[in-house]
C-alpha cells in the first residue's frame, strides 16, 4: 500500500485587531480577514483542495483536464457567534460544491468525482469529526 507517515502542519496566529489575524504556516504568511473574513478563506481552502486533488486524481487516472470552476455555498447564522440565544450551531448548516469539468477527450468523470471525494484531506475533514482542543497555555 501506500506510505503511512502522516505530515505535520503547525500554524500559528496573531491578532492583528477584532477581525483581522496574522497566520503564519512557516513557508508563508498571511492576513485572514484583510480581503475575506475566516469562513470564506475556509471555503476557499475547500475548492483549493479539491482543485489540487482533481488535478492529481486526472493525472492518476490519465485525464487530461483543459478546465475546472468549482463553487461552493452554504449559511451560517451569526446570531450565535454573537450570543445570542438560538438554536443554530455557530457554523456552517451545510454545503454545497458544484463542479464543472472539462476534458482533453473521453473521460469517466464519474469515476474521477469519486476518487476525488475518496482522496481529497480538506473535504475528509468536513465530512468526518475531526478531534479539536482548544486549550489555554
Amino acid at each position: 500500500m501506500g506510505d503511512s507517515e502522516l505530515t505535520h502542519y503547525e500554524v500559528r496566529a496573531s491578532r492583528v485587531s477584532p477581525k483581522r489575524t496574522s497566520v503564519d504556516t512557516g513557508d508563508a504568511a498571511f492576513t485572514v480577514g484583510k480581503d475575506v473574513n475566516p469562513v470564506e478563506y475556509f471555503l476557499g481552502s475547500i475548492l483549493a483542495c479539491l482543485n489540487s486533488t482533481g488535478t492529481m486524481v486526472a493525472r492518476d487516472m490519465d485525464i487530461d483536464i483543459t478546465s475546472l470552476e468549482a463553487s461552493i455555498e452554504g449559511d451560517v447564522n451569526y446570531a450565535t457567534y454573537r450570543g445570542e440565544d438560538v438554536d443554530d450551531r455557530a457554523g456552517l448548516q451545510g454545503l454545497e460544491v458544484s463542479l464543472s469539468v472539462e476534458t482533453a477527450g473521453d473521460a469517466d468523470l464519474e469515476a474521477w468525482l469519486a476518487a476525488v471525494k475518496e482522496r481529497c484531506p480538506v473535504t475528509d475533514n468536513v465530512e468526518n469529526e475531526t478531534g479539536l482542543t482548544v486549550a489555554l497555555e
